[in-house]
Order: C-alpha cells, then sequence, then structure tokens
C-alpha cells in the first residue's frame, strides 16, 4: 500500500465565477500568473484543453500551432511545472452543437477529426503522450436523432484515425453520462472500456474517471477506479465532489462526502496509483462567493483534505480489518471506519 501521488489541476479551475445563472464574479487572472501559483499549493503538473496551449487555434496553420505550443512549453519548464495531457475543447464551436465525432453532418465530424489531430501535435509540442476525450455533446437531445450504433461506430472511427496519427499517443476516455446533454453515448468506465476493444490499438485506451461523473452516473467513484484499475487501464483522474445526482458541481474533493472521498484515496493508495507516472488531477470549482485573493482555497482545501484522508487510511488496523471481514462482522468495521474518520 504505497501509491506515489503528484497533483494537477487545469488553468478552468481559476475562474471568474460564472455560471448560468449569473456573469463573473471576480476578475480574470492571465494564465502566466495562474503558472505562478501551482507550486506554491503543491502541484507539479497542469491538465490542458488545446486551446489553453494554443488560443484561436482554429485561425492557425499546423506548423503555427506546433510553434505556439513549444512556446509553452518553455513557459511550462522556467516554472518547473509538466504538461499532464492535453483535450480538445470541441465543445463550444458551433460545428459541434450536434456533436463532433457523432454529428449527422460529415464536414463537422470531418472538423472535430482534424482538430483532434491538431490536439495531439500540441501535446507532442508539450512533452506529454496522453490526449483526454471528454465526449461532451457526443448523444442526443431525442433519441430519434442519431442511430446509436452508427454514433458508436463513428466515435470508433475518428479514436482510431487519432490512433494511426500518432503510434505513440494514449487515448483516455472521460465518460460522463448527461450534461450538456440529455443522454451521453459513453456514460461509464464500462463503456469507454468496452468502446477500446472496437478500437484499431485497445492498448492505447484507458479511461480518466472524474469523482462527480460517476455520482451523476448513479455508482460509487471508488468502485469505478477499482474497475479500472483491474483492467490497467486507470490513467488520471479527477478529484471532486458532487451534491446529489443533478448539474456537474466540481466541489472541493470530500466537501460533500468525506467517506466516499475516502474510499477514493484508498483505493489509489492501496494499488499502488502513480507508480507507473499517473497523476492525481482536480477539477474542482470555488464558490461564486469567493472575493479575488482566496479564490484558489477549493484547491489547495482539495489537497489538504487528499492528504488527511490519506493519513487516516495508512493508519488503519489492516489486521483488525481482515478479522471483521473474515467474519462478516461489517456492522464493527462500519463502527471502526466511523470512528477513525472522526478522530481529529
Amino acid at each position: 500500500m504505497a501509491g506515489t501521488f503528484r497533483f494537477t489541476f487545469g488553468p478552468w479551475n481559476i475562474h471568474e465565477g460564472s455560471d448560468p445563472f449569473g456573469p463573473a464574479v471576480r476578475n480574470s487572472i492571465e494564465f502566466g500568473k495562474k503558472l505562478t501559483l501551482y507550486k506554491k499549493m503543491g502541484f507539479d503538473g497542469i491538465q490542458l484543453h488545446d486551446d489553453d496551449a494554443v488560443p484561436d487555434m482554429n485561425d492557425l496553420t499546423p506548423e503555427q500551432i506546433i510553434k505556439k505550443a513549444s512556446d509553452v512549453k518553455k513557459v511550462l519548464d522556467d516554472h518547473g511545472l509538466s504538461a499532464e495531457f492535453v483535450a480538445p475543447r470541441m465543445w463550444e464551436d458551433p460545428r459541434t452543437i450536434d456533436g463532433g465525432y457523432t454529428s449527422n453532418d460529415p464536414d463537422c465530424r470531418n472538423y472535430a477529426i482534424d482538430r483532434s489531430k491538431r490536439t495531439i501535435d500540441i501535446a507532442n509540442a508539450l512533452g506529454t503522450d496522453l490526449v483526454v476525450l471528454w465526449l461532451a455533446r457526443e448523444g442526443t437531445y431525442i433519441r430519434e436523432s442519431k442511430d446509436s450504433k452508427v454514433a458508436t461506430e463513428r466515435i470508433v472511427f475518428a479514436i482510431n484515425q487519432m490512433l494511426e496519427y500518432d503510434p505513440k499517443i494514449r487515448i483516455c476516455i472521460e465518460p460522463k453520462p448527461n450534461e450538456p446533454l440529455d443522454h451521453s453515448y459513453i456514460p461509464t468506465t464500462g463503456h469507454a472500456l468496452a468502446l477500446g476493444l472496437l478500437c484499431s490499438d485497445s492498448k492505447r485506451i484507458g479511461v480518466n474517471i472524474e469523482s462527480a461523473h460517476a455520482i451523476l452516473a448513479g455508482l460509487d467513484p471508488s468502485d469505478e477506479m477499482g474497475y479500472a484499475l483491474a483492467f490497467n487501464k486507470l490513467w488520471t483522474v479527477h478529484l471532486n465532489d458532487q451534491n446529489g445526482l443533478k448539474f456537474d458541481q466540481d466541489k472541493t474533493f470530500g466537501s460533500v462526502d468525506l467517506r466516499r472521498a475516502f474510499n477514493q484515496v484508498r483505493i489509489l493508495d492501496k494499488h499502488d496509483y502513480g507508480k507507473n507516472g499517473e497523476w492525481v488531477g482536480l477539477d474542482v470549482k470555488a464558490m461564486r462567493t469567493q472575493k479575488d485573493h482566496v479564490a484558489t482555497k477549493h484547491l489547495s482545501n482539495s489537497l489538504e483534505i487528499f492528504f488527511k484522508l490519506l493519513e487516516i487510511s495508512r493508519s488503519l488496523n489492516d489486521e483488525f480489518i481482515s478479522a471483521c471481514t473474515q467474519e462478516r462482522d461489517y456492522e464493527e468495521l462500519d463502527l471502526y471506519i466511523m470512528k477513525s474518520l472522526l478522530k481529529d
């Protein structure tokens, strides 16, 4: 039981606080200034969307994109930061209102695949072989609008195009059951892993499990992580928390259900997560009430909670736990875990 933990978050996790019901409530912080905050808070890596690294990339040639991404790599090096992954941000483009890979418009599908290839170019320039796919609009508002078999085949075709484009890149699918669409085609870890088996090189397909996304699917995040670990496919995680089965809240890790968070930390540590270079990613949002000078507490608080839960997990008496499980005295085990979590 000895995980190796290094932490990342994305620049979007330091944000202005706007939401669907209200405008920004904090000042914007430019990208370079955000980078100065990472090491101070105990983070060694950064998650990036493609256009975080290269803004306005749709207006640039592939050569210009690579040049700008290479410049960002130098800036990251100067701050002692590594790029964990790059993710194509396609859900904001007008051409992806009906999905990217599964769009009913072939020109839009071609755009999505081309954009994904540019994402791979950026990943290479930043020194990472990991591309995360959140299939945001790959689903439907009404079931009759798309054929689910054809849609699945289109996703596989797009991923195969990416695998063929670069023989070293790894594709990490981030499942989510809904939002922004009513129903997504790849809603769970099991769906993501099964999809990988249809691809041309399944060895290069893994998963990114986000706590809130698993909860939205009515599943336990630690069970989803254990399932992926059994396949050696848990290549990154997004830790956060979620209050109920509604919209994606991205709350501070452990702030809603401490025991649920504890079990996520424990499953990762118990099975040596991080020993092969995997990172622990956070995807958390600050509350709108936070003023500018305290608008990063959600990140530092998540990290503090993670380490406190790790300390508790590693202090447990494994012999006592084993005795309880052998006797199937789960009431005794239940109280033992609760008392351990309640200790100061």
